[in-house]
């Protein structure tokens, strides 16, 4: 009599790897990605220019641009000031310019601005000293006639 034991061939699986832990790790990686990304939101200015004929300045790389609004509001260097208020303005001036009155100040202001928001502007520069002030305008266009 013989003992013979005999095994049972088990079946092998497939192996494969189980991707549902990768695409759970991705899409929780995306979701923190587009939670913690902040958006800028650029904003740009439509400024009408009054026209005027005369030379044209050369732009120099440390100078402090006014902007003034139809509105007129304010803006130094691209920022919107919170009011229209001298006070306002002054202290931004200071906080832009320091104690550098030799800096070139241009005031851009639109054809449509009150004119007692470009004298607020310019009686801001005086106080503070600036002595190189510059207005903007854009050349006429030329008609044919």
């Amino acid at each position: 009599m013989s003992n013979a034991v005999q095994f049972r061939r088990s079946k092998r699986e497939e192996e494969s790897v189980n991707l549902t832990p990768l695409i759970d790790v991705v899409f929780l990686l995306l979701i923190f990605f587009m939670v913690s990304t902040t958006f800028t939101k650029e904003t740009h200015l439509s400024i009408d220019l009054p026209e005027a004929k005369g030379e044209s300045a050369q732009t120099l790389p440390e100078q402090i641009e006014i902007l003034i609004h139809a509105d007129g509001s304010y803006a130094i260097n691209g920022q919107t000031l919170v009011d229209k208020k001298l006070p306002t303005l002054l202290r931004a001036l200071q906080s832009v310019g320091g104690d550098s009155e030799s800096t070139p100040l241009i005031i851009t202001a639109d054809a449509a601005t009150p004119h007692q928001a470009v004298v607020t502007a310019m009686d801001a520069a005086g106080q503070l000293g600036f002595v190189h002030l510059s207005l903007t305008t854009r050349r006429p266009e030329v008609q044919d006639e």
